[in-house]
């Protein structure tokens, strides 16, 4: 048994023998590492097969979800955590002299997601293995991560994020398993025998090849996929004997190819940027359901069920061309009518929808697209006349087609055609679906009463809790026993201690102890002292102009001030964290970022003030480091515009390790005030109905703020008249977007109310029983805020499909 330390001692020693041929005592920190996750993988794989077989074995419905992003963090700890060996490993590499911390640190973490929609497509693959429930992943086998984020002279620089460059070790390449993939060349339809045949010629293929990665199900023996596809070159035997021109054109085919796969979310500034994400969607989905309908008929089951065994759950619209896709696929491989293919595919596909921003909505230019996906647009153009003309019928309305049209003004509104081809669209918060009916989507929601439906997002907490903060695991299952581990709602028996002073104060304790590892990180990687007794006020997350980081940092701006004037503003010393990735072509977001760090200069460095207030913007935000941040926080900002922000996810993570959330009504911070209630969580601000009546009735002004409330005026003066030394006009443009834009997520209007706020929270903090009292009643209520809830409910509700016991 893997669970014998001797075992464990043997196998490691005769892999890295075979591995490096060197003795344990030779191998450098990442041979060890190399080594030692190798074992594990050759365990877990025991149990993928096993679990691979049962699913066979038992024809039962299974999901594939299809997400451009999978943000998993490093694997080896979770691994070991939910396979239940991680303290048998630990005396087996101590007794070999190794530290198993010190092997885990080695594991970079996976570049294969950017933010909230990798990390959650993360949390719910991890779910679905835990709850036993048959469903994979499927998305893209990146090179390179988004980007490593520096802040170089207050500047955000963009360095490659070469991750795979010692390999994955997770990872199985399937080349056996590989499909072709077709772009571009010409597509019409042709009689053949009196049937309507399409045909594609002229195209190029491009070969996607499947990476597995298992996903370890939590002390279950469960060990689902997650499936990567990469790009490689379609090889021709007559490569040498072609002509120069042909030559330098296989050079050409073969660099597109390599691109396809090489980084995540290329710049999509230019044509040829846009080009190449769409060129990436499809190139996974095309794989991916290839792959799907391929297994599905080895199977020996009869395709015409396909619905009955399949669900292919879509998060976003990145792969709403799995519609299209499967369409093509029935049709045109397998000879099915277009009525029947269609019957199943809306029966089949289910889709996530993450915005409420129509501007956020994906559209593509319909001559690209074209261009670029022949086959799939004529059968996009025969989903929207069908329909269309279905929608004409019942309303005869102009303004309704403009609304309800897959193509219409030049595009192809992707949303659209997900809601159009699938038989469940849910949104990710109760506000959030609430929205989409009534504004975003209005007119679809009209149209398909039913379909839509709210799954509230979650998290998962073997990560977020059992892993980043093992001391307070601990106290949980010394408290309420160890059975929340699986059924995370037995966290609310906690209420029951939230006025023991005894458990207080262990929880003040652990508190504590992750402020003095934050603490510590921050001294070693930015030599800033930082003070664990003063209020660690966390905001991270994609920096982006209505998660409102610009209200953030102008208020502590405005605090700044006021304590050269008056040192004693601050009662309780705090220190204001920030971190998060601007896109590279988001020129607000990366003036925000250098803004923020600019003060952070300033404050830091000012004998004044620093001993009540520090400033700190952590470089490279990454699961790693949310592993560090959460369990330290004291106060969660999720400061979004009112109606903006879908979900949110770092609310509930914040939540889960005892942070108090510091918000607006927006997104799941609905949700979490209301489970916690008013006494336990800090809320200000507009509200969506208010947000939304401005945008409709136009009569918001940042002019008449800026003129009327002196607060606003000064901090806004500040960003252009000389305050900030040596930056001339480095600022003008934050300036000019909050005034002559018109304040479009009105910071300005909600300024006064924030800052408010932000001073309750330091009145709050002081009272120590009462802020611990806080603390415990949203750890308690965090258990409805797991990932295996949502999961359950998308089990039950949207896919149908049921747990499979592993033996």
């Amino acid at each position: 048994m893997f669970r014998n330390k001797q075992t464990i001692k043997t196998r490691f020693i005769h892999k890295a023998h075979a591995m490096w041929g060197k003795p344990v005592e030779e191998l450098t920190k990442n041979e060890v590492y190399q080594t030692f996750a190798g074992v594990v993988r050759e365990v877990i794989s025991e149990n993928w097969i096993k679990t691979n077989k049962a699913y066979l074995d038992r024809q039962e419905k299974q999901v594939y979800y299809f997400s451009i992003e999978f943000l998993l963090g490093k694997l080896l700890d979770c691994n070991l955590i939910n396979a239940d060996i991680k303290k048998v490993c630990a005396e087996a590499m101590q007794e070999l002299g190794l530290d198993l911390e010190g092997i885990l640190h080695e594991e970079p973490d996976a570049g294969l997601g950017n933010g909230g929609l990798g990390r959650l497509a993360a949390c719910f693959i991890d779910s679905i293995a835990s709850l036993g429930l048959p469903g994979h992943g499927c998305g893209i086998r990146y090179k390179n991560g988004l980007f490593t984020q520096k802040i170089v002279e207050n500047n955000q620089v963009e360095l490659p994020d070469g991750w795979l460059q010692n390999g994955f070790v997770w990872e199985f390449r399937k080349a056996d398993k590989a499909v072709e993939v077709r772009f571009k060349g010409n597509a019409y339809m042709k009689d053949v025998d009196g049937k309507l045949e399409c045909v594609h010629e002229n195209y190029y293929k491009v070969s996607a090849v499947p990476y597995d990665v298992p996903i370890v199900g939590y002390k279950n023996n469960t060990v689902n996929t997650l499936r990567l596809w990469n790009a490689e070159v379609v090889l021709n035997s007559d490569f040498e004997e072609i002509s120069y021109d042909a030559y330098k054109e296989k050079l050409r085919y073969k660099h597109m190819v390599q691109r396809i796969t090489k980084i995540l979310y290329p710049d999509d500034s230019s044509y040829e940027g846009k080009e190449l994400r769409l060129v990436q969607e499809y190139f996974f989905v095309s794989a991916g359901i290839q792959s799907i309908v391929r297994h599905y008929k080895r199977s020996g089951a009869d395709l015409n069920d396909f619905h009955e065994k399949i669900v292919i759950h879509i998060n976003d619209t990145h792969p709403a061309l799995a519609i299209p896709e499967l369409m093509r696929i029935l049709m045109d491989e397998e000879g099915m009518t277009w009525e029947k293919a269609w019957y199943i595919t809306r029966r089949t596909v289910a889709y996530t929808n993450h915005t409420i921003l129509p501007e956020a909505l994906e559209k593509w230019s319909i001559d690209m697209f074209k261009s670029l996906l022949p086959r799939i647009y004529l059968i996009v153009e025969e989903i929207n006349r069908r329909f269309t003309k279905e929608a004409w019928e019942r309303y005869h309305s102009d303004d309704k087609m403009r609304e309800l049209s897959i193509l219409w003004d030049g595009q192809v509104h992707m949303a659209r055609l997900a809601v159009v081809g699938s038989f469940s669209v849910n949104g990710v918060a109760q506000i959030h679906s609430d929205i989409l009916k009534s504004h975003t989507m209005r007119d679809f929601h009209d149209y398909y009463p039913g379909k839509f439906n709210n799954k509230t997002n979650g998290i998962t907490h073997r990560r977020w809790l059992i892993k980043a903060n093992p001391k307070l695991a601990e106290l949980i299952n010394q408290s309420i026993g160890p059975e929340w581990e699986k059924d995370p709602g037995r966290l609310i028996n906690l209420l029951r201690f939230k006025d023991d002073k005894g458990f207080k104060a262990e929880i003040d304790k652990i508190k504590r102890g992750r402020k003095e590892v934050l603490a510590k990180y921050i001294k070693n990687r930015y030599k800033v002292t930082v003070d664990t007794s003063s209020i660690f006020d966390v905001q991270i997350k994609r920096i982006h102009s209505y998660k409102r980081q610009i209200m953030n940092i102008l208020n502590v701006m405005a605090v700044y001030s006021r304590m050269l004037e008056d040192p004693n503003t601050l009662t309780i010393p705090r220190t204001v964290i920030f971190a998060g990735k601007a896109a590279p072509s988001y020129h607000i977001a990366k003036l925000t970022i250098k803004l923020i760090s600019k003060l952070s200069d300033m404050i830091n460095n000012d004998k004044r003030v620093n001993d009540k207030l520090k400033v700190l913007f952590l470089e490279n935000y990454s699961v790693s480091l949310g592993e560090l941040l959460f369990p330290a926080a004291d106060i969660s900002e999720q400061i979004s515009t009112a109606s903006k922000e879908a979900s949110g996810t770092g609310n509930m993570k914040f939540m889960m390790n005892g942070a108090i959330t510091l918000g607006t009504l927006d997104g799941a911070n609905v949700e979490i005030r209301n489970a916690v209630g008013d006494d336990h969580c800090i809320i200000f601000g507009l509200k969506a109905e208010e947000v939304l009546a401005y945008y409709e009735n136009g009569q918001y002004s940042a002019w008449d703020i800026y003129n009327s409330n002196i607060q606003v005026k000064t901090v806004l003066e500040q960003l252009i008249n000389g305050f900030f030394p040596n930056s001339g006009e480095s600022f003008r443009a934050l300036y000019d977007f909050l005034l002559y834009n018109n304040d479009e997520f009105f910071v300005l209007k909600d300024f006064d109310a924030y800052s408010k706020a932000r001073r309750y929270s330091g009145e709050k903090y002081r009272d120590r029983e009462a802020w611990l009292t806080s603390s415990i009643v949203n750890i308690a209520h965090s258990g409805i805020f797991s990932s295996d809830r949502t999961i359950k409910e998308y089990a039950e509700e949207i896919w149908d499909i049921k747990p499979v016991k592993i033996k």
